[in-house]
């Protein structure tokens, strides 16, 4: 193997894992979460507040 052939898998590599996250990001499953995530910069409740199943909402 040459380097020209290492170059191409990890170019073909890499643009699959970026597919693969344009993918998870833009998803419908995952819009709810992101826009209230976005909100939270905007809340004015403290973190504390939270409760624990709003603060743990990724390990479900």
């Amino acid at each position: 193997m040459n380097w020209g052939v290492l170059h191409s898998i990890a170019t073909v590599a890499a643009f699959i894992a970026f597919i693969g996250i344009v993918w998870w990001a833009y998803s419908p499953k995952n819009k709810k979460r992101f826009e209230e995530d976005a909100q939270l910069a905007l809340d004015d409740q403290d973190i504390q507040h939270l409760s624990s199943d709003k603060r743990t909402k990724d390990i479900q």
